[in-house]
């Protein structure tokens, strides 16, 4: 195979540039060798083939690159992998802003030691409920066994996990492991080293994060008259959960955000896996012209770096359509 490569996703910058080159490539080798899988078995593979880089990455990327459709936005699901139509509301634009801060996942610890703060909540949740917490490694897997909501699944964070870090001791004790099995069999390579971990906020953004994304396909099958306001205080909501529980954000999306809602977006946060990339703003269409030229002159041509990305950083975008290959008639 010779493959020539082009791009116009800003790299590091949190809209799924590397998880575009996975799902690429995959669908290349596909047509190069006359083969062909079904748009989830080819996301689930691309998901596997992105964690050999090191990065502990989910399968939201990968699914919506391939089962995304034209003018409508999915509900990604897992366990099995599924994807519904979700329709937007009219009158209003989805704008992406970047930061200009670039956040590599590979490079950094900060993805995957989120990723290890959520499996060993998951750990202590699950044995605090007598499952089996040795199998168990997503904050999902617990609601599923416990079979419960996700209102319930706060309530439980807040009886059994503590907001203050828990040291790597504490973790052993809870679980009854040596540190060295702590190391071996739930913590990743570039983990091994980290001494404290934030589970409670880990655990209960998730949870949150989700009953967002829910009530937001809610208010959007729904269609009540304000729901730009309810889904951009969804949005909003959603921000500040990244900002103080996750803390995946940093000053320069802080600003960006203050920004976008000062000049007009009923919602703005960040999107990608955050320190750094781009926000996401719901923006009235007919503010639209106005919010990008005040969005341009307050953050991009204040500073010279970013004026000189500015092209590429300031869109407005819409639903479209998923991975495909073009063929000559």
């Amino acid at each position: 195979m010779n493959c020539l490569l082009d791009g116009t996703i800003p790299p590091s910058s949190g809209l799924s540039s590397s998880s575009a080159l996975v799902c690429c490539a995959g669908l290349v080798t596909l047509r190069a060798n006359g083969k062909t899988l079904s748009k989830v078995e080819l996301a689930e593979i691309c998901t596997k083939s992105e964690r050999y880089i090191g990065t502990e990455g989910g399968g939201m990327d990968q699914s919506i690159s391939f089962l995304a459709e034209e003018g409508t936005a999915k509900l990604i699901e897992f366990s099995p992998l599924r994807a519904t139509d979700v329709r937007l509301p009219s009158g209003a634009a989805f704008v992406i802003a970047n930061s200009c801060v670039e956040s590599n996942k590979a490079a950094t610890s900060h993805y995957n030691i989120r990723v290890m703060e959520c499996r060993l909540a998951t750990k202590l949740l699950s044995k605090s409920k007598g499952l089996d917490w040795k199998k168990m490694l997503r904050l999902h897997d617990v609601q599923t066994k416990l079979g419960v909501g996700l209102e319930e699944m706060l309530t439980i964070v807040e009886e059994v996990l503590h907001p203050e870090p828990y040291s790597t001791e504490e973790i052993c004790k809870c679980l009854g492991i040596s540190l060295e099995e702590l190391r071996a069999q739930i913590l990743s390579q570039n983990t091994q080293d980290v001494s404290t971990f934030k589970l409670y906020q880990r655990a209960k953004h998730v949870y949150s994060e989700a009953a967002r994304v829910l009530e937001f396909k809610k208010i959007c099958n729904e269609a009540p008259a304000n729901a730009i306001q309810l889904l951009g205080e969804l949005m909003n909501q959603s921000y500040i959960s990244c900002r103080e529980m996750y803390e995946c954000s940093c000053p320069e999306l802080d600003r960006l955000v203050d920004i976008c809602l000062q000049f007009g977006a009923i919602g703005s946060r960040l999107t990608g896996a955050g320190w750094g990339g781009c926000t996401v703003s719901m923006v009235p269409t007919d503010k639209l012209n106005a919010f990008l030229k005040n969005v341009r002159k307050a953050y991009y041509q204040t500073d010279v770096q970013r004026l000189a990305l500015e092209k590429n950083s300031l869109f407005a975008t819409k639903p479209g359509r998923g991975a495909l290959v073009f063929v000559e008639a």
